[in-house]
């Protein structure tokens, strides 16, 4: 039987698969989310400062919170100007609506990073 490494508890189950978190059985796992729905998450967003951008953004938050006003979006430039980072604050629903979003976000062709 192969050792723990000295940062996991000693009184897991011996039968844990040693591949990695994704392996765990569901009775092991903490919990599925630490988010309270329906709350408020806000979501940053980094990409070119370019005509359209933030319009795109806005109208993609709208497809998963219908009540989204764009007028709470936080705009910050970067130094030289070339990319804009935004914070849109849409309300969560679900894991599987965050799922969607960040999906649909960082497949936009005007989006470099979604956080």
């Amino acid at each position: 039987m192969a050792t723990l490494p000295p940062n996991l508890p000693a009184d897991l189950p011996p039968d844990l698969p040693a591949q990695g978190p994704a392996e765990v059985p569901a009775a092991v796992r903490l919990q599925d989310s630490l988010i309270p729905y329906p709350s408020a998450f806000p979501i940053k967003v980094m990409g070119a400062q370019a005509e359209g951008f933030v319009e795109a953004i806005a109208a993609i938050a709208r497809q998963f919170d219908p009540d989204f006003d764009a007028s709470t979006i936080a705009q910050r430039p970067s130094r030289g100007g070339k990319y804009l980072g935004l914070t849109v604050t849409i309300t969560a629903t679900s894991r599987e609506q965050l799922d969607e979003v960040y999906r649909t976000l960082s497949t936009h062709p005007l989006v470099k990073v979604v956080l």
